[in-house]
């Protein structure tokens, strides 16, 4: 109708503005669906080259090739190498661990079980305590076991022999799915991890000049948020860049400098916040913030090096000026500021160069990083070995429970539901609150078990040649290759790739039995559905429970550091930077307030980040100043020892012993003493913050 009246009358009115077609095809949401389908068709392909050699070499359970390729494919070609890797050592480790306990322990089927189900419960433990990309070997290693013991437990004397051949199957997928993804239209990490850089170092400049120009506090809050999740990211796609494709590959010492100084600049940027919030009118620091919001909101670039000397130079130069002033007004507040935007200013640069070296993967740097005295610690990941605990012992029982009621009611296919069981609580026992990841994957299995009875009794018997099956097969797996693309479906993909192979019965020949597939299917939601009650009344961790014990392990830490213990600067800063981050997923579980919980856990970093420096500065020999100091350390120790550190009382004396020591070291006169100024004028502020959240404070 629309092209009638045009072609009549013409257009009445402002004609519709089409989207060039180039605009169009770079649309997010069109790329994401051509990079999942690509995906989907290389997964596809190694699956069935693993299916293909399986069955010419007479492997008698060829599925497991085809399962294998696809817990192997990750989106990169560096991700699926290392996937492979860590699954091989798993499946190797985890083979000669039931081997090893099978034919031991089978005369006693109940010790049997309790040893099974201790070994996944290490292994979940150990992968729990790593919470890196290797952390997976852990988890193939405990499953592997479930999934060759427990089904093995029948035929105890041809363990060995199952267990090999298990090892060759699903060697057999990782080769294919690895080669595949290497050599055919091949998806290089380093182009991922370089634009993710570029990405972040952009984060860092807009939190930087929304800081500077007195941007809303909600979108302050919402950039550190930002800046946070990015270092998780850069710090995951980094542990695959050895295994990367790449011919030139940056370095990962580049990435962990990057890292230091990002890492720094989220409380560094709160610092500054609650300075400027203080401020007092000043010609020459307001100078400077405009000289410095210029700098960060032009292009970075190897002429602006010059100019970022120049603004250091100029802050420190205002920061020596106003503490040389101690009497005036406003003076101390003006030069502790001036300190922070000379490390603001270095830190940006920094990461501009280390950006530049690590987007054109030089092998040197050209620059000497002088602004700062960080060490390339990297990423610090948290972790916390009572939880960890908790979590393995929860997967020990539920599986032993499993165990106990099959051996009870001598349920034919009990085998397979322990096997299934001891397979959910390993691969979702990772999570707080693994319950709705269980669900995800019981409907992906809901519609894989309604597949693989077409395929089984439809399709299948009338297949006669191997590219007659691939055909068949295709749509089934590039729907469930194209999920597993995407994270908010992945579990749910996982069901589906894990369930046709199986229950399909893809062998070396049509061997179809619906009574075999009915009883398959309903140990598979048994298991499924048990595991996840068992998790839910085990492993499961409320989420303001996590947040509590987060809050509390930083608290302590602080304590620790006030008293000269804990990691160094650097490791710190990236140790509280990874608890910000697991905090932002379990707020969103929570009913308690996302900004004052966020503002609790960076305060620690502030406080921490004060007393350390506190300590460093205090004079070996023992002063009058600095035996004063050392006491308020001690004091300030004891009030955040349990993780709190809003306590009314506690605050209010201590916010008056650091006056009174403020007040001394700037009437000493001797610049020597300077450099208690900042930790000192650091932790008031942060502990102020503190005040100034708690509810019996402000009324």
């Amino acid at each position: 109708m629309g092209i009638w009246l045009f072609y009549t009358y013409g257009w009445v009115g402002p004609r519709p503005t089409l989207p060039p077609i180039g605009k169009f095809l770079r649309a997010p949401a069109l790329r994401a669906d051509a990079e999942a389908l690509l995906f989907s068709a290389k997964t596809f392909a190694a699956a069935m080259l693993a299916y293909y050699i399986a069955l010419r070499i007479g492997l008698p359970r060829p599925s497991w090739a085809i399962i294998t390729a696809y817990l192997v494919s990750q989106g990169s070609a560096g991700a699926s190498l290392s996937r492979g890797v860590y699954r091989m050592v798993g499946t190797l480790i985890g083979a000669a661990a039931t081997v090893v306990i099978l034919p031991t322990f089978v005369a006693e089927p109940i010790i049997c079980s309790l040893v099974l189900a201790g070994w996944i419960g290490f292994c979940l433990f150990l992968s729990l305590l790593d919470r890196t990309p290797r952390a997976y070997a852990f988890v193939l290693a405990g499953y592997t076991a479930s999934l060759i013991g427990f089904p093995g437990v029948a035929e105890p004397d041809a363990i060995f022999d199952t267990a090999l051949v298990r090892v060759q199957e699903i060697g057999l997928g990782i080769l294919c799915a690895v080669l595949i993804h290497r050599f055919l239209l091949p998806r290089p990490m380093t182009g991922q991890l370089v634009a993710k850089v570029t990405a972040t170092l952009r984060d860092s400049r807009r939190l930087a000049g929304d800081l500077l120009r007195g941007e809303t506090d909600p979108r302050q809050q919402a950039d550190r948020h930002r800046l946070a999740l990015d270092l998780l990211a850069l710090n995951g796609l980094a542990m695959h860049l050895p295994y990367d494709p790449a011919i030139v590959r940056p370095r990962r010492a580049t990435l962990r400098h990057l890292h230091d100084r990002l890492a720094r600049l989220l409380p560094l940027a709160t610092e500054i916040e609650a300075r400027l919030a203080a401020m007092h009118n000043d010609e020459a620091l307001a100078a400077l913030l405009h000289a410095i919001g210029q700098w960060i909101d032009a292009a970075p670039s190897p002429e602006s090096d010059a100019t970022a000397r120049h603004l250091i130079d100029r802050a420190r130069q205002l920061r020596a000026e106003a503490y040389a002033e101690p009497a005036q007004e406003g003076r101390l507040q003006t030069g502790n500021l001036a300190g922070h935007l000379a490390e603001l200013v270095g830190l940006l640069h920094e990461g501009d160069l280390l950006g530049r070296e690590f987007a054109n993967t030089r092998l040197a740097r050209n620059c000497t990083l002088r602004f700062s005295d960080m060490s390339a610690t990297g990423y610090v990941h948290h972790r916390d070995p009572l939880m960890a605990a908790r979590a393995a012992t929860g997967a020990t029982l539920g599986i032993l429970t499993g165990c106990l009621f099959w051996i009870w009611s001598a349920w034919p296919d009990g085998g397979l539901a322990v096997s299934v069981l001891g397979v959910t609580c390993a691969l979702f026992g990772n999570v707080d609150a693994p319950a709705p990841n269980v669900r995800k994957y019981m409907l992906g299995s809901l519609y894989g078990v309604i597949l693989s009875l077409a395929y089984s009794f439809v399709i299948l018997p009338r297949v006669t040649a191997f590219p007659t099956l691939v055909a068949v097969l295709a749509p089934a797996f590039l729907w469930g290759g194209s999920l597993q693309a995407r994270p908010a479906t992945a579990y749910m993909a996982l069901g589906i790739t894990l369930t046709i192979p199986i229950l399909s019965g893809l062998g070396a020949q049509y061997s179809g039995d619906f009574a075999d597939a009915l009883n398959g299917s309903v140990a598979l939601f048994v298991a499924t559905a048990f595991g996840a009650a068992s998790m839910t009344l085990l492993q499961t961790l409320p989420a303001d429970a996590a947040i509590d014990r987060l809050l509390r392990l930083s608290g302590r830490d602080v304590a620790r550091r006030a008293r000269g213990h804990g990691p160094a600067e650097a490791g710190w800063t990236s140790l509280m930077v990874d608890r910000t981050a697991l905090l932002l997923p379990r707020l969103a579980a929570s009913r308690r307030s996302r900004p004052d919980t966020l503002d609790a856990m960076l305060r620690h970093l502030r406080i921490g980040h004060a007393v350390a420096g506190l300590r460093r500065a205090l004079d070996p020999a023992v002063g009058a100043i600095d035996q004063q100091a050392r006491q308020l350390l001690g004091a300030l120790a004891e009030s955040v020892a349990d993780g709190r550190d809003d306590n009314t009382d506690a605050l209010a004396a201590l916010d008056q012993r650091l006056k009174t020591l403020i007040a001394r070291v700037a009437a000493d006169g001797d610049e020597g003493r300077w450099r208690l100024l900042d930790p000192l004028l650091d932790l008031r502020f942060a502990l102020t913050a503190a005040a100034a959240t708690d509810p019996k404070r402000a009324a």
